[in-house]
């Protein structure tokens, strides 16, 4: 089974990452000074905290206590903590959340009559690595739950320390989840090995200017597809085929496909049964995504009750509202859409999309609302030319 292990990967500026840096504070100075983002104190806070991290780490052994960057979409926190990978000279690990419990649970499957595979498991990541960088982690599974408020522990135990972002402070994870109490003791972990901090600059960093280049579309009635030249630009001279593609052992159809690039329709990609884990595994598979036939995802009509222990649930319960939006008919597929995003994003995988609405219009409100405001940042970043691996 392939792990998706990788280092940094640009966020903001080329000029933030290389030079003649030596540290995360240098480097961030660094890309100040050639312009290469803009100045924000909420980032120069955060990155004093990297920069103590950093220095105790090549300082000595034993446990360091880490980072824990939370926030807003768009306020840089992946691309903060990737400056401070990209610049450790102690053995690290960078993942997306997503990619670091698939990995977990592959481990685990092998550790199956292991007397304490959680210890067994920390173990062997602290003989890989010293630190263990984590983006956008959230939590909403009661299995993940159960199994990340015994590893933290453990982690912490063997030495490992963690430098993480998310849009939640720890004791808002998996808040109102299915037996909370599982997953305390890790949240109780997080803080006291951790220093959390909030990076809230009022500023999106996705909406800085940039060269344009559009990769959303709203349909005209009538009128045939944008996505088809963008395919055949992007494909150059592979074959084209029509066969289903399969993800999660089920068979998925496709509109065009060539080897490395995807066109299917939102209805046969996001309204399947497919998990997180299946959208992964075509991030390995394709380095483009077009996706067509996208319909306006939230309901016209505001309603009542929703299940709790989700993100959005996590604002508004935080904010003392208790009045819930109902599930809309779409939601199950809104939430594959966001796990797509999700991963087109981290991945640098640019995601044409060709839409029934305005982008703004596709999920104004609803029971996921809150998550959306993430998927609506990152879409509008892909429409800049500095993301994604296009073609001149």
């Amino acid at each position: 089974m392939t792990i998706d292990v990788r280092t940094i990967e640009g966020r903001n500026s080329d000029a933030a990452i290389g030079g003649e840096a030596r540290s995360p504070q240098a480097a961030y100075r660094q890309a100040l000074a050639r312009g290469g983002i803009v100045d924000d104190a909420a980032q120069d806070r955060a990155i004093e905290h990297l920069e103590a991290c950093f220095h105790a780490l090549h300082e000595g052994p034993g446990g360091v206590p880490g980072v824990y960057l939370w926030g807003p979409v768009g306020r840089g926190k992946t691309w903060l903590m990737d400056l401070f990978q990209h610049h450790l000279g102690v053995p690290s690990r960078r993942q997306h959340f997503h990619h670091f419990m698939r990995w977990v649970h592959h481990r685990l499957f092998r550790l199956s009559g292991t007397a304490d595979p959680l210890t067994a498991l920390a173990r062997e990541l602290a003989d890989e690595v010293r630190v263990l960088c984590l983006d956008e982690l959230f939590v909403s599974d009661i299995a993940d739950a159960m199994i990340l408020g015994g590893l933290f522990g453990a982690m912490f135990e063997h030495g490992i320390t963690l430098v993480c972002t998310s849009n939640q402070a720890p004791d808002q994870l998996y808040a109102e989840g299915f037996n909370r109490e599982r997953f305390l003791p890790a949240i109780a972990a997080i803080e006291r090995h951790t220093q959390v901090v909030e990076l809230d600059g009022g500023q999106d960093h996705r909406l800085h200017p940039g060269r344009a280049h559009p990769r959303y579309w709203v349909s005209r009635p009538g009128q045939p597809s944008a996505l088809s030249d963008v395919f055949d630009q992007l494909r150059q001279e592979q074959p084209v085929s029509h066969a289903p593609i399969e993800l999660g052992h089920r068979e998925i159809a496709v509109i065009r496909r060539s080897e490395r690039v995807l066109w299917c329709r939102y209805g046969d990609l996001c309204e399947a049964p497919l998990a997180a884990l299946d959208f992964i595994a075509l991030g390995d598979r394709f380095d483009h995504v077009l996706l067509s036939e996208v319909p306006r995802l939230s309901r016209h009509d505001p309603a009542s009750a929703i299940a709790r222990g989700t993100e959005d649930g996590v604002a508004r319960v935080a904010a003392g509202d208790r009045d819930f939006p109902a599930l809309s008919r779409h939601d199950d597929g809104v939430r594959r859409f966001i796990a797509l995003v999700d991963e087109c994003y981290d991945r640098r995988i640019p995601l044409y999309l060709e839409a029934e609405v305005a982008m703004d219009e596709l999920y104004p409100h609803g029971y996921l609302a809150f998550p959306f405001r993430r998927v609506l940042s990152r879409l509008r970043e892909m429409q800049l030319a500095r993301f994604g691996r296009d073609l001149p």
